[in-house]
């Protein structure tokens, strides 16, 4: 019997090895990947990079284009996203977690909210043409284009957040209403605060897809030429990932070079807006750490 047990030992022992330098591997060879495609763009984009390049309009002169259109209309949509999505996404894995009695309808909104996180993205966008372009006939503006990449990302909000939550201890529950806290002022005032640094986590990841998402909205028509800056929510507007998208697209090697350099900003963006979510994240990680 000893024998049989250390021959399986063995073979768990060599399969856990295996798997381990197999996801080495991988990992390694991803980032030697990523870091070559950073390096490409890096030298190809940025002769192009400018000030005149982030206050110009698209042209079809790319020693005159800029990206000032896509990118006010990128922080257009990354606001109204985030103020959008981000309460939903909370309320719901609060009202989920705390609220809600294990049934069968709870049970098949956990399924669909688990199987939502993995639907493509262009159903998402199929899915805001037909209700906030025509339905509600928003047609190609801000507001329908956010709620569509709103619909796309709460799944993982939702998800994460109930994570947070569920990771909460109950001693902490238990003391509160102790000393005679209510259920609504236990979760505000000390399940939130405790949870909010693996939810912002969540939340920035969520972010970090809707930035560089542009199926969806090329399905709901924004549109890939904006020689202005939307004023209002209801007006037109293209985004950082379109319009290198559109330039990509072009034969012209220097349509391709302005396109590195959208990259580049769309990088710078995407960090900046990272480096913000965690800072606020470790704030609240060092403020509420009871390890």
């Amino acid at each position: 019997m000893s024998n049989l047990s250390s021959t399986i030992l063995v073979k768990r022992k060599r399969i856990d090895n295996i798997f381990r330098n197999a996801s080495k591997i991988i990992t390694w060879s991803s980032m030697l990947i990523l870091v070559i495609l950073l390096y490409h763009v890096s030298i190809t984009g940025i002769e192009r990079l400018s000030f005149d390049f982030l206050d110009r309009f698209p042209s079809r002169f790319p020693d005159k284009a800029g990206i000032k259109s896509a990118l006010h209309g990128s922080i257009w949509m990354l606001v109204l996203v985030t103020i959008i999505s981000v309460p939903i996404g909370v309320i719901t894995a609060i009202y989920l977690e705390e609220y809600s009695t294990k049934n069968r309808l709870t049970r098949f909104i956990e399924i669909n909210i688990a199987n939502l996180a993995g639907v493509p993205s262009i159903v998402y966008g199929l899915l805001g043409l037909a209700i906030f372009v025509r339905f509600f006939e928003w047609d190609r503006s801000v507001l329908a284009g956010s709620f569509t990449m709103s619909l796309l990302i709460l799944p993982v909000i939702i998800i994460a957040s109930r994570e947070a939550i569920r990771a909460v201890p109950q001693s902490i529950r238990l003391g509160a209403y102790a000393v005679g806290a209510t259920k609504l002022q236990t979760i505000a005032h000390h399940v939130l605060p405790i949870a909010t640094p693996s939810i912002l986590t969540g939340v920035i990841l969520a972010m970090s897809r809707a930035i560089g998402e542009t199926a969806p909205l090329i399905m709901i028509g924004a549109l890939t030429y904006v020689a202005f800056v939307p004023e209002t929510i209801m007006d037109p507007f293209t985004t950082l990932p379109i319009q290198i998208f559109n330039w990509a697209a072009r034969p012209q090697a220097a349509f391709h070079e302005v396109a590195a350099a959208g990259i580049i900003v769309l990088l710078i963006v995407l960090l900046s807006m990272n480096a913000i979510a965690i800072f606020v994240r470790n704030y609240a990680k060092k403020k509420y750490d009871f390890n």
